[in-house]
């Protein structure tokens, strides 16, 4: 089993620009961490940070409870949104350079090398160089490069920016598959749909600090809900007196209402069942996406 990777109150400052403003969460074992935020939130300054790539201003980045060195960054799988491979080296040799920087016997790398191209379908692309690869292919050996020497850790920044289809369900099972053996995944991505999907729980960034941090139900859970009632004898406002609604619409005893946080929606059927009878009662939640919209503006 793995062990919690824990960003601990990390601060960064580049001369009267806050990147980071004690940033804190956690990343737990078998889990994949999303993390969200706009362009220059702080996603990719916390990730270098975390790798040592950067030097935080004050915080500490630790993995089971120890300050993260050198020795243990080697057993971290890192891939960068700047891809970092060496265009004229050919793919195969690349990944086995990689893998004994990592501390791999020659054996244990080439037997590496063959399982994660082939798992990531580039085998055929071993005996080619990364520059005469589709920008997808070369983002499949960067998940190879990050993979390749058993990572007790996985970070990842933007992983599926530019692939297609099917390169994304190739990544996606990789990334769950990792994480049912335990090892703690974070990676940061743009695409809410797929950290929605994918995600244990979602970290939203915001000018350097952590404005949100749950499961996507928690998350979603905390938004305005919204409430679809046909109740075709209903006058209208007839929902005006419950404390913590809104009605958005009301057209031909349909209406749609806003749910503050924590109303009961059944003193809503309630009341509608008092002005006759009810067709229609559902309750749909904010995406992840608008409560990323809702979160870094505010």
């Amino acid at each position: 089993m793995s062990d919690t990777l824990t960003i601990d109150s990390i601060s960064k400052r580049y001369g009267d620009v806050v990147a980071l403003d004690a940033l804190s969460f956690d990343v737990r074992p078998g889990e994949i961490f999303g993390f969200v935020g706009s362009n220059g939130a702080g996603k990719t300054t916390t990730m270098r940070i975390a790798l040592g790539v950067l030097a935080a201003d004050s915080g500490e980045v630790r993995l089971g409870g120890e300050p993260v060195d050198l020795d243990v960054r080697r057993t971290i799988g890192y891939m960068p949104e700047e891809r970092g491979l060496y265009p004229k080296m050919k793919v195969g040799a690349q990944l086995a350079y990689l893998a004994r920087l990592h501390g791999l016997s020659s054996t244990e790398a080439k037997e590496a090398v063959e399982r994660w191209t082939t798992r990531l379908g580039i085998e055929t692309r071993a005996g080619d160089t990364v520059d005469s690869l589709s920008l997808g292919n070369q983002q499949r050996v960067q998940l190879a490069a990050a993979l390749v020497h058993d990572p007790a850790v996985l970070v990842l920044d933007e992983p599926f920016s530019g692939l297609d289809p099917v390169a994304v369900d190739v990544m996606s099972d990789v990334l769950v598959e990792k994480a049912r053996t335990g090892v703690p995944v974070i990676f940061s991505s743009h695409q809410l749909d797929l950290v929605q999907r994918l995600c244990d729980r979602v970290g939203i960034i915001a000018n350097g600090r952590m404005r949100a941090v749950g499961t996507v139900d928690e998350l979603r859970g905390s938004g305005n809900a919204e409430l679809h009632v046909h109740a075709p004898e209903a006058p209208v406002g007839w929902a005006h007196h419950l404390t913590g609604v809104t009605t958005i619409s009301h057209l031909d005893g349909r209406t749609v209402l806003t749910l503050g946080p924590g109303t009961d929606d059944q003193d809503v059927l309630q009341a509608a069942l008092k002005t006759g009878p009810v067709h229609e009662f559902s309750v749909s939640r904010p995406s992840l996406t608008d409560m990323f919209r809702e979160v870094v503006s505010a």
